[in-house]
């Protein structure tokens, strides 16, 4: 059984009952049944669906914004924008889809080839608790549009968002089988990726969760993509406007109570502006307001489980142990898993806490002397997700988009997912990418048919 805790009141929320091994293979089943209907539909139809089902989004938003809040803490405000981007999403694959699947004709030396875009198969998705709709719903638009069908393994936390998921996907005209959420537990997994009947498997989640699932897969020559942890650098220079950089560097860190893999988290500010950067931005984050996720005059809730604020609280002893100073970053009294949000300073970067993602509203300020040294700092971690850097040289910008290891560089902006453009990272942040045309044909056979 799964059983939810509202982490702002430690109350005991709807219990789902896990799936028996019976119950599963009936659902797989059910998968490839649908699939070798849905994979011949024509884009039409499959355009046709992800519309209903952005309008499902639409008119269930509130409902499913209050679930998700309940489920894993994030404010009611930002649960509600989290499903109207699931609605835009839907609707990007419904508009763009069609184009990005076009058959290719290529001339050749002697007769002519056609590229065409095919799909493979059910494919598995195992996702995180943080952006429990959207995670989903960037695998779920291009899954759709390819004539895939899709199976979710949904964190436990956030179960009810997963059934609210299919309930959507459902009531928006789906076939049976399109779309099934496997309530199962992480040690279910391995058996489901191994099974002949799963074409490929998506993850996004922790780097231990990666690796296992890329291991599982890997022995059974299966198509994976990884969207892992990140700690990115968010880069301030002189040319940069301070106020702007500060205001985007709190969004950043307390962006649903910091638990986002792409917000920046280690403010590497130039030595000649450290100084009032540091002192605007311990000011702002302390003036972030903590409390009740459904009252949207606070700005953060409090995090998704009192052990994921253990967790914080206990890498943040971590780092005063090894000489660094806090600001911040102190657990609340009574009920619920809040924290304010912390800062921290004189922080060792060759120290192993500080090769850790922090995944909670603490940031790490460093000063830098200059271009070069910024850019060491940014890479001297073994992620590669994103980074956001402040600067008005186009030299320097430049620069930095080509040597910032990530995938991912916001110039001037707060880092953020888009359903035009392209998303994952390098290194041990992951590979392959969601989003776009490119997340569209990660799971996809461009097949070659060679015409005399």
């Amino acid at each position: 059984m799964f059983q939810s805790i509202n982490p702002a009141t430690g109350a005991p929320g709807d219990a789902i009952r896990e799936l028996t091994a019976d119950e599963v293979e009936e659902r797989i089943a059910r998968a490839a049944s649908a699939w070798h209907e849905w994979r011949t539909t024509d884009l039409g139809t499959r355009a046709a669906l992800l519309e209903a089902i952005a309008e499902q989004f639409d008119a269930h938003a509130h409902a499913l914004a209050e679930i998700a809040t309940r489920e894993m803490g994030k404010t009611l405000k930002s649960a509600l924008a989290e499903v109207q981007k699931c609605a835009g999403g839907l609707r990007y694959y419904a508009q763009n889809g069609p184009a990005m699947l076009a058959d290719i004709d290529v001339p050749l030396a002697s007769g002519r080839a056609r590229q065409q875009w095919l799909p493979i198969g059910p494919v598995l998705a195992v996702m995180p608790w943080n952006f429990p709709y959207w995670q989903v719903v960037r695998f779920l638009a291009p899954t759709i549009m390819a004539g895939n069908v899709g199976l979710l393994k949904h964190a436990s936390l956030t179960q009810g968002c997963a059934a609210a998921i299919e309930e959507m996907v459902i009531a928006g005209g789906a076939p049976a089988g399109l779309f099934q959420n496997l309530a199962i537990r992480s040690s279910a997994v391995q058996a489901v990726i191994e099974d002949p009947r799963i074409a490929a498997v998506t993850l996004t989640g922790s780097e231990e969760a990666g690796a296992r699932v890329a291991e599982t897969a890997g022995r059974v020559l299966k198509k994976v993509v990884l969207e892992l942890g990140g700690s990115d650098p968010f880069i301030v220079m002189p040319s940069a406007d301070l106020d702007k950089a500060v205001a985007a560097a709190v969004t950043a860190r307390i962006q649903n109570a910091g638990q986002s893999c792409i917000c920046g988290k280690r403010m590497i500010v130039h030595a000649d502006i450290h100084d009032a950067f540091l002192d605007r931005f311990t000011a702002a984050m302390a003036a972030v307001k903590v409390g009740d996720p459904m009252d949207a005059a606070n700005d953060i809730g409090p995090l998704s489980s009192d052990e994921q604020r253990d967790t914080v609280l206990g890498q943040l002893a971590q780092f005063q142990a090894a000489g660094a100073k806090l600001v911040g970053g102190e657990p609340l009294p009574g009920k619920g898993a809040y924290m304010t949000p912390g800062v921290l300073t004189h922080v060792p970067p060759d120290h192993p806490v500080a090769q850790e993602e922090v995944f909670g509203p603490v940031a790490m300020v460093f000063a830098v002397a200059d271009i070069d040294a910024a850019i060491a700092l940014a890479n001297d971690v073994p992620f590669g997700l994103g980074s956001s850097v402040w600067t008005n040289d186009p030299a320097e910008q430049d620069r930095f988009a080509r040597d910032i290891e990530a995938g991912m560089t916001a110039i001037n902006q707060v880092l953020a997912s888009s359903p035009e453009v392209a998303f994952g990272g390098i290194k041990r942040s992951g590979h392959g990418r969601e989003l776009g045309p490119w997340g569209l044909h990660e799971f996809m056979n461009l097949k070659t048919v060679m015409i005399a």
